[in-house]
């Protein structure tokens, strides 16, 4: 199975329903969008407000879990929804948790300030991925007692990694990668819609980004990231290397664990 779950980021709900119609249109029409489009991930907006922790996600449209909401966007995308990320700290999260794993869509942690309890009591409701662990948090953190290690001991949690070189330099990549157990970590792009594309200006919803010749994605003018252009066969190939494993369980961490992981297969 070859595909992908489209990402849209915090916004209001009324226009994430409209963005999920307008895709399922795209999916109607075209065969290959069809194959192509597995599902989506809701990154947002039930995540931290906290600067820094937010990333680029727009603070003034965080909320707390609805389950109603959820319900809404899921009639609009036919049951596609696959994945949603979420900081567990958010009021109602535990609860929104478990109705969501309930009906098959995964929860994954980002975003996130979460302390020791509120992260274990997500993971009890049903939590099992963290999104791009070591990303999504202030450039400074306590050097112990901060949400990447908190995210990282916890064993039941596949961790996505970006393996772009500057998401996490190689070094922290690989240390990353050997505090999890075997098949527990995920390679991700975080791409959005400049993927393959030219250093340049780009949208990625109602905001302008910026690309700069390393494949990061920022704010014009701002220094933390928003995202990435690298393709994933670049990131497979860059992690084989740098993880110093074979190509094919590279492949297999950007393909079939993130596959069983999402439930889409066996």
């Amino acid at each position: 199975m070859r595909g992908i779950l489209v990402t849209f980021i915090t916004d209001r709900h009324e226009a994430l329903l409209e963005k999920l119609r307008t895709f399922e249109a795209y999916r109607q029409l075209d065969p290959l969008i069809c194959q192509t489009v597995l599902g989506y991930h809701l990154e947002g907006p039930h995540l931290s407000s906290e600067p820094g922790y937010r990333g680029a996600h727009p603070g003034e449209l965080m909320r707390d879990p609805n389950w109603a909401d959820l319900e809404q966007l899921q009639e609009t995308a036919n049951g596609r929804i696959r994945l949603v990320t979420l900081a567990p700290e958010r009021n109602g999260a535990p609860a929104f948790i478990q109705r969501a794993t309930h009906t098959g869509v995964r929860i994954s942690l980002g975003h996130t300030n979460a302390n020791e309890a509120q992260i274990d009591e997500a993971i009890h409701a049903g939590a099992t991925l963290c999104t791009h662990l070591g990303n999504g948090c202030p450039e400074t953190l306590p050097r112990h007692h901060n949400v990447i290690q908190r995210l990282l001991a916890r064993d039941g949690l596949t961790a996505c990694l970006i393996p772009d070189g500057i998401h996490l330099p190689p070094g922290v990549l690989r240390n990353l990668f050997r505090a999890k157990p075997p098949g527990k970590v995920i390679l991700t792009t975080d791409a959005m819609a400049a993927a393959g594309a030219p250093p340049g200006r780009y949208r990625l919803g109602h905001l302008e980004m910026e690309v700069g010749e390393d494949e990061v994605v920022r704010m014009p003018g701002a220094a933390h990231y928003a995202g990435s252009a690298l393709r994933l066969d670049s990131g497979v190939e860059r992690a084989a290397r740098w993880l110093g494993v074979p190509l094919e369980a590279a492949r297999a961490m950007a393909s079939f664990i993130p596959s069983k992981a999402l439930g889409l297969m066996d």
